[in-house]
């Protein structure tokens, strides 16, 4: 067997995360170190198991203990310099560096700080003392430093762009500029007020987003995600380029519970990556494959990399609604990339998996329906309308019963108890450590929104972006003018070049950004673009938040593209360039359902009309663009064929009446043409 066909084992699987993820790269520590931080991350995983279930305290103490807590433990799990990630001998106590101590206690003391002068708030919010500022300051360092430290560069150095931008207002050019602020008042407006490091961003991670990474954890703990790729393997291998199908079907099963798209990426691209090899698919095209259906589990509710909870923050709206809203986008995104996948098996013959490779689905669901259980339970009751924390204590809690019984089953009673016993501390550990990147992330990120707000740079921003596009506009316009008829009126044209321009600020600052800092960011800066136009807030939420996930497989930055590149043997860049062409229904969805919001279902303007004219429109659109991407329909195209499929899915995808049945035109007489040499049969077995 192949080097690039091996199944991965679990150490490779781990070394490939490490290496693509940034999260990942926790050090090497001694005994000691491992036991205290051990000893914390499983205290902070019990913490909020409790509060989700019994009551969450006064919000500042809920965040600043969160806080701390991880940022402590930051400092003891990731090293400074990539090259002493494996020391344990550098002075210091412990193996760890005097300054990473001197940093994990400024972290957790100052993180504390807020919460113990929560009675004198009131009066020193606008009249910082000097400690307040000293203590704001040095916070400011450690959250830099170590969201530096556990994420990469990318995130600090758009926090220190805005905080300069803040400090430098007065010297700012044309529209930018603003009367600027001292150093005590920014860190009055970052440290002391809700608007900053312990607003909304930094709440949603403590009060929702740390008990869904939890419940993730878990879930893979009692099975949940291999009974996903069983299962996808059951249903979908045994059809042309089978094992493709089986990426796709089991990334978007795995993305209810994920919130990680190179988590998933490895974890499933270990077992089907290889098989698409083997079958046939290069590559390039078997890492794409994985990338681009592991991205959009980010998109798949209920759980959509954890955004929809801090959508629910953002927008005041009840989760059920977002939950309902992200249904048919991630359908289109998986559709999109199922439909290229099949056309390019067609296209190269490329068989399914043979009967005696595949399980059987019935026995899938027999041996694990209880590993089900918790997740069913989980959507019931967020679709009830209970609170998103309330749903994940009993989910874990199920998680945690589910988990006893198969231990019991399979070692007897004392050692099996004894086996759920450490199994369950692993998980609450392991759960905890996943958060940590992810909260010092949002903590940075809520530096982010405290310029925006202290500035108001954000509908500065809004301003230039819909100015240019209001200019090309008119331009376009006026050059379509020798028409005969109007094919688009100004303020579409307008709305059109504005998406344009907000989708790619958006991928380009979505870069090494993960899911939650990312969608904080895009709403901060790229929202009230779309504001501006009139845009729903819903719609302009997922529109944002869309282009900010499709960073993941854009290059050069695909780090979920690079991650399954490394597990195919190929290269990165060709992957990130396939899985962006695979994403072409994510890219292409947004602009639908910003023309024509009923594609969300819950949007005020929803008709049923309106809906299914834009959901079949974007079906076949997808479709169409899908078999000109892949030169394959029912046999190979015509170049004029190519052209003119991209030409009718444009006109598919646009929510109007008459492009939509010239689109349909276009297609249905490439059908015909092709229909004749239709490929007859199964294609023969690949070896």
């Amino acid at each position: 067997m192949s080097e690039s066909t091996r199944v991965l084992t679990d150490e490779e699987i781990r070394r490939l995360e490490e290496e693509f993820d940034p999260e990942s790269r926790f050090r090497t520590v001694t005994k000691p170190v491992l036991i205290l931080s051990g000893v914390l991350l499983f205290l902070l995983s019990l913490y909020h198991f409790y509060t989700a279930g019994f009551g969450i305290p006064r919000a500042t103490t809920h965040r600043g203990v969160h806080m701390g807590i991880s940022l402590f433990v930051v400092f003891l799990s990731f090293a400074a310099l990539a090259r002493n990630r494996h020391r344990t001998d550098e002075p210091g106590v412990l193996g760890i560096p005097f300054y990473d101590w001197a940093l994990a206690i400024a972290g957790l003391v100052t993180s504390l700080y807020v919460p113990w002068i929560y009675d004198q708030l009131a009066f020193r919010i606008g009249n910082p003392s000097t400690l307040d500022i000293v203590m704001g300051t040095i916070l400011l360092i450690t959250l830099l430093e170590s969201v530096r430290r556990s994420m990469g560069w990318p995130l600090p150095l758009i926090a220190c762009l805005f905080i300069a931008y803040a400090y430098f207002g007065r010297s700012m050019p044309g529209i930018l500029v603003h009367p600027g602020a001292d150093w005590g008042n920014i860190i009055n407006h970052l440290y002391l007020s809700s608007q900053g490091i312990y607003g909304t961003a930094l709440g949603v991670i403590a009060t929702y987003v740390f008990h869904f990474v939890l419940f993730g954890v878990m879930a893979q703990k009692i099975g949940l995600g291999q009974l996903f790729i069983d299962l996808a393997t059951a249903l979908t291998g045994r059809f042309a380029g089978g094992p493709a199908k089986v990426s796709v079907i089991s990334s978007a099963m795995l993305g209810t519970i994920s919130g990680s798209s190179i988590a998933n990426t490895v974890t499933t691209g270990a077992l089907t990556i290889p098989a698409m090899i083997r079958i046939g698919f290069k590559k390039p095209f078997a890492a794409a494959v994985e990338a681009a259906s592991s991205t959009g589990g980010q998109i798949t509710p209920p759980v959509m990399g954890a955004v929809a909870f801090l959508m629910v923050e953002y927008l005041g709206i009840p989760l059920r609604t977002i939950l309902i809203a992200a249904i048919v986008p991630a359908f289109m995104h998986f559709f999109g990339v199922l439909v290229q996948v099949h056309l390019e098996a067609k296209r190269l013959g490329i068989r399914g998996l043979r009967e005696e490779e595949l399980p059987k689905a019935w026995k899938v669901l027999r041996e694990g329906w209880m590993s089900v259980f918790p997740l069913i339970l989980l959507v019931w009751m967020l679709m009830s309308g209970r609170t998103p924390f309330l749903s994940a204590f009993w989910a874990i809690t199920a998680c945690i019963v589910v988990f006893i019984i198969q231990r019991v089953q399979a070692a007897g009673g004392v050692k099996g108890l004894r086996d759920a016993a450490e199994g369950v501390v692993e998980g609450f550990i392991s759960g905890a450590r996943q958060s940590l990147s992810v909260t010092a992330a949002s903590a940075l990120v809520g530096v982010v929104i405290g310029v925006v707000t202290l500035t108001g740079v954000g509908f500065k921003i809004a301003f230039m972006v819909t100015s240019v596009a209001q200019g090309w506009a008119m331009s376009v316009h006026s050059a379509l003018g020798v028409l005969p008829f109007e094919i688009f009126t100004i303020g579409t044209l307008s709305l059109l070049f504005t998406l344009m321009l907000t989708a790619v600020v958006c991928v380009l600052m979505g870069c090494g950004v993960p899911t939650t800092a990312n969608y904080i960011i895009m709403i901060a800066v790229a929202a009230p673009v779309l504001g501006m136009m009139n845009v729903e807030p819903i719609v302009a939420h997922f529109f944002v938040f869309y282009f900010g996930v499709l960073a993941d497989v854009t290059p050069p930055v695909a780090l979920a593209a690079y991650a399954a590149a490394g597990i195919a043997g190929a290269n990165g860049f060709q992957a990130g360039n396939t899985a962006f062409r695979l994403s072409m229904g994510k890219a292409m969805v947004p602009f639908v359902f910003v023309f024509s919001p009923s594609l969300l279902i819950v949007t005020e303007a929803f008709t049923i009309q309106d809906f299914l004219l834009a959901f079949l429109g974007a079906t076949l659109g997808i479709l169409s663009l899908s078999a000109a991407i892949t030169n394959w329909l029912m046999a190979p195209l015509w170049k004029i064929e190519r052209v003119a499929l991209v030409i009718g899915a444009l006109l598919l995808i646009a929510p109007e009446l008459t492009s939509s049945l010239c689109g349909a035109a276009i297609l249905l007489a490439v059908t015909i043409r092709q229909w004749p040499l239709r490929d007859r049969g199964n294609p023969a077995p690949a070896e």
